[in-house]
């Protein structure tokens, strides 16, 4: 088996290599969401890295990605869906000219170069937006923002949510994505505010319940739920308006690392939302949601070292159910990561990132589930 699937991977290889350099002669083929039966996608993720104030990277970080380069390792990985960034969460954009700035020293047009030679390899790109925290709008907004941690600091105001209606807008009218996904649609981790809130924030409680906000200390769960589901819905009503009135067939692709959370649980953004995925990566909690949703919305689990999940028992039970498949890591030095070598070796020896990459890889490429789940 190792034998048969290096085979695969060496073609892949080939092929890949030689798009690098021969994309630009090729005519433009974009392909569809209606063509993509198994979503197989993966994201070498932009969002951690070293140098901000936080763990998110230092502004142009990678800006010198290389976007055919980037292109053909996904296709070398078997990927059918690209998940890459609009803007990432040190809130510069991965595109240039757009209202949002880009990263400092890009190179390349990223964005609309990824969608453009992704299409051409018959692969869908997606951008990302990150709905709850944005360092650039935490420092040029400190009155909106509870600070500057690498974790869910944003009021959804009205301010936000004007900006983000403007960003997502101009992403996609720029960038031609096929979509995007949305990242941390939660309200503000009141354990890193302290449990205090923001005189804005308090302005929108009333804003949204109709009464003035009790205080810190008097207000009930029953009343933060009641709040953080009203705030939420409002923001998914900014974003879906914002993405299908600028293309109608945007998909809009949601990640929960708790899709069973009370403020999110028969939500209208279920039911509305084009792609919902769970990014704990355990099956329980996709198939508690499924009832929520809407007739059309594709589920998809997620593997990543943060989830903890066996990706050789996962894969091949989503594949089993028709559940999508993704998986991200932070890239490395160069923007992105190991693959060659990675898929020469035998899923037993590896670990983290790198087994996932090996066990999706081998699902993506057409390996039978029996044989991922034993490791060959």
């Amino acid at each position: 088996m190792k034998t048969e699937f290096m085979k695969i991977v060496l073609a892949c290889v080939g092929t890949a290599v030689l798009a690098v350099t021969s994309h630009a002669q090729k005519a433009d083929t974009p392909v569809t969401v209606e063509s993509i039966r198994d979503i197989k996608a993966y994201c070498i993720d932009f969002n951690w890295g070293p140098g901000g104030p936080n763990a998110f990277p230092k502004p142009g970080t990678w800006a010198d990605a290389d976007p055919a380069k980037h292109v053909a390792w996904y296709k070398t990985m078997g990927a059918n869906v690209i998940q890459t960034f609009c803007v990432s969460c040190n809130g510069y954009a991965w595109y240039k000219g757009g209202v949002v700035p880009q990263q400092p020293g890009l190179q390349h047009d990223f964005l609309p170069e990824m969608v453009r030679l992704g299409h051409q390899d018959g692969m869908l790109v997606m951008g990302y937006f990150c709905i709850g925290a944005n360092t650039r709008w935490g420092q040029e907004h400190p009155e909106l923002s509870y600070g500057l941690p690498s974790s869910c600091h944003i009021p959804f105001t009205d301010s936000y949510l004007t900006y983000l209606s403007s960003s997502i807008g101009d992403a996609i009218r720029r960038t031609g994505i096929d979509g995007f996904m949305i990242d941390w649609v939660w309200q503000p981790e009141r354990a890193s505010t302290g449990g205090k809130w923001l005189p804005c924030e308090k302005e929108l409680y009333h804003q949204l319940m109709g009464e003035a906000f009790p205080g810190e200390s008097k207000l009930t769960p029953k009343e933060d739920i009641a709040y953080g589901r009203k705030a939420i819905e409002r923001c998914w009503m900014v974003i879906h308006k914002a993405a299908k009135e600028t293309n109608p067939k945007c998909i809009i692709w949601l990640t929960s690392s708790n899709p069973t959370h009370p403020h999110v649980v028969d939500s209208a953004m279920y039911k509305e939302v084009d792609w919902l995925m769970n990014e704990g990566g355990d099956l329980e909690r996709v198939r508690a949601v499924t009832p929520m949703t809407g007739k059309d919305t594709r589920l998809i689990t997620c593997l990543a070292g943060w989830n903890g999940q066996d990706a050789s028992t996962i894969v091949p039970a989503a594949l089993k159910e028709g559940i999508g498949l993704y998986g991200f890591a932070k890239p490395g030095p160069d923007s992105l990561l190991p693959l060659e070598s990675l898929l020469a070796r035998p899923v037993g020896e590896l670990q983290g990132d790198e087994r996932n990459i090996a066990v999706l890889a081998r699902a993506y490429h057409g390996v039978s589930g029996e044989a991922v789940a034993n490791g060959k």
